[in-house]
Order: structure tokens, then C-alpha cells, then sequence
């Protein structure tokens, strides 16, 4: 099963960034996923896209959480995203994909 992939729109001295930053690890502590930080500031595409709104953060390309990551429904979208890849894959195998 691909891992989920995780992405972490924030930025620098961002004190709920950095407190979804805290709660993400604690899951992926316990459930393997992908992660990847992005930080607004590196383009100017992405601070107009994101700025007022950090921390943003996608699960597999969906926007999930924007502001608070509650932990517990975290954890519920990232397990569901590994089930949901564990099914198309046996779908595939199966010829249903």
C-alpha cells in the first residue's frame, strides 16, 4: 500500500503552524505517511495563495485542515486514505480499476 502523502503549507514564526506541525508528527509517529513541509515564503505564488491562511494542510492533494489539526480526525483521514488506497489497489489486481 502507498503511504499517504501529507503536505504542510506554513511558514516561519507561525505559532499554530508550528502546533500542527507538533500534532502531525505525533501521528506519524504511529501510522506511516509521507510528509512534506512547504513553506509560503518560498514563492511568490504560494504567500498570495496562502498568506492569512497557514497552516493549510493536503492529505493525497485534498485539502483537509486549514488553522487547527485536530488529532483525532487526523488520524481518521489518514487511515482512511490508506484503506482507500489498499482498495483500488486490490481492484486493480482484480481488473475492476
Amino acid at each position: 500500500m502507498a503511504a499517504p502523502v501529507v503536505e504542510v503549507y506554513a511558514k516561519k514564526k507561525c505559532c499554530l503552524c508550528d502546533e500542527a506541525k507538533k500534532v502531525i508528527g505525533r501521528v506519524r509517529d504511529e501510522i506511516p505517511f509521507q510528509m512534506k513541509e512547504v513553506d509560503i515564503s518560498s514563492s511568490v505564488e504560494l504567500a498570495r495563495r496562502f498568506d492569512g491562511h497557514v497552516p493549510t494542510i493536503f492529505i493525497n492533494g485534498k485539502k483537509a485542515f486549514k488553522f487547527k489539526v485536530d488529532e483525532v480526525e487526523f488520524r481518521k483521514c489518514v487511515r482512511k486514505e490508506i484503506i482507500k488506497s489498499g482498495i483500488s489497489k486490490i481492484s486493480a489486481k482484480n481488473g475492476r480499476a
